[in-house]
């Protein structure tokens, strides 16, 4: 059986807590120093256990040596917290400090003097690219011109580049995550102050399920909100697996009677028998017919499902009792999404009931390819199987915004971008 890393969001997710839950899961806390001992970035790590709602779980931080100040990330007190490792790295190398506000030239080229391995170097400057580029388009600039503020201070790097080189340590490709909860309220960043998600997590969060549990607080940041989405392969719940390893990575904040916990579970994905109880089907349709509402409406009502954590929402015309004719409404929920989609069903659309089939599904396994083409870059979904290529698609809105930038016509960006894949000669799925 294939090994599957599970990613439970359900208290959000940052860098900081994602590393942390893979160093609770088992990654080596010195291969770790080493690796970001090779940036030649000006840093101090520490780990630590903490309590977060009681329950016991692995914190990381990063102080700047230069300041001797540990930034945000680290809480001032910390009950229940006894300082486990302590790391100084960063010598030997051209140092960065955090508050230089890298550009992205200068964190790519921090990475390719560190000691990643070739694989993960490609993937943290892609990430770093992608980050740059939601900035680009939130403040109208040259991607050139981006300056990551936040997340261009040195504990984001680390963040970024621990969890790069933790996932390549652990060498599991099959990477699934739960929904993200965001959070509410307000934060001040660089810009001012913004509503929960920051703008640059909203962006970074495009086709991925969130929703928020009305806890007021930051509980998505942009590391956080990049790192989930640019690894995992597919949302939704747990997959059907025998757990080997359990990390929890606490977040800064303390919730209260709400754990605010990172969980990381790693085990085998395991062959779901066809008797399986309905109850814990991989997923539920849920299905109700319309014929008095307004088609003006049916558009939102899909937007609004998807943005709470439908796996998908569509609408077929059917013929209804004396002739009407009506709309059939489908809804594919995670088990754990159910009660929410009905709530919105029931406050956005007409109908006064709905129906539930619990079902299971086969997908192939996904992951997205970024490839460089005339006028910007242009992820590619890849999807396969048993380590075969099946399928292939260049994202569209990618393809569009490439389109409207150097006003080619977008059948031409999209045969571009899948000739630029190719061209990589990647014939077996990873």
């Amino acid at each position: 059986m294939a090994q599957v890393l599970y990613l439970d969001c359900f208290s959000g997710a940052a860098g900081d807590m994602l590393l942390a839950a893979l160093l609770d899961a088992g990654l080596p806390a010195t291969a770790l120093e080493e690796a970001l001992g090779s940036l030649g970035v000006e840093h101090e790590l520490r780990v630590s256990r903490v309590l977060r709602a009681g329950l016991s779980a692995t914190h990381f931080s990063v102080v700047e040596r230069s300041s001797s100040a540990q930034r945000h990330h680290v809480p001032s007190t910390d009950p229940g917290a006894a300082q486990d490792h302590q790391s100084t790295s960063g010598a030997g190398h051209r140092h960065y400090h955090g508050d230089d506000h890298a550009t992205l030239d200068d964190i790519a080229a921090a990475i390719r003097r560190s000691s990643l391995g070739p694989a993960a170097r490609d993937r943290a400057i892609a990430l770093f690219h992608r980050l740059a580029e939601a900035e680009a388009a939130i403040h109208d600039v040259p991607i050139d011109r981006v300056h990551l503020h936040e997340v261009g201070a040195v504990d984001s790097i680390i963040d970024i580049v621990g969890a790069v080189f933790a996932f390549d340590w652990f060498g599991i490709d099959d990477v699934v995550a739960s929904p993200l909860n965001v959070g509410s309220g307000t934060i001040r960043i660089a810009h001012g102050v913004f509503p929960v998600p920051a703008p640059a997590t909203m962006r970074l969060l495009k086709d991925v399920p969130i929703y928020s549990s009305g806890i007021e607080a930051e509980l998505v940041t942009p590391t956080g909100a990049l790192l989930v989405s640019g690894y995992a392969r597919a949302f939704g719940a747990m997959p059907s697996m025998t757990p080997d390893r359990i990390g929890y990575g606490a977040g800064t904040l303390d919730l209260g009677p709400s754990p605010n916990v990172l969980r990381v579970v790693i085990g085998e994905r395991t062959a779901r028998r066809p008797e399986t109880p309905a109850a814990s089907a991989d997923v539920i349709k849920i299905e109700c017919e319309i014929d008095d509402m307004s088609p003006q409406l049916f558009g939102p009502v899909l937007d609004r499902l998807l943005a709470v954590g439908a796996l998908d929402a569509f609408l077929a015309p059917i013929q209804m009792k004396k002739g009407r004719p009506g709309t059939l409404l489908t809804v594919l929920s995670p088990p754990d999404r159910q009660t929410a989609l009905v709530d919105v069903l029931f406050r956005e659309t007409t109908t006064i009931g709905v129906r539930f089939t619990p079902v299971t599904r086969e997908t192939l396994d996904r992951e997205w390819v970024e490839v460089e083409i005339t006028g910007g870059r242009v992820r590619i979904k890849v999807a396969g199987r048993h380590g075969e290529t099946l399928n292939a698609a260049p994202e569209f809105d990618d393809c569009l915004r490439v389109a409207e930038a150097t006003g080619r016509p977008l059948k031409l960006v999209q045969a571009e971008a899948m000739r630029a894949w190719a061209e990589r000669g990647a014939t077996r799925f990873r």
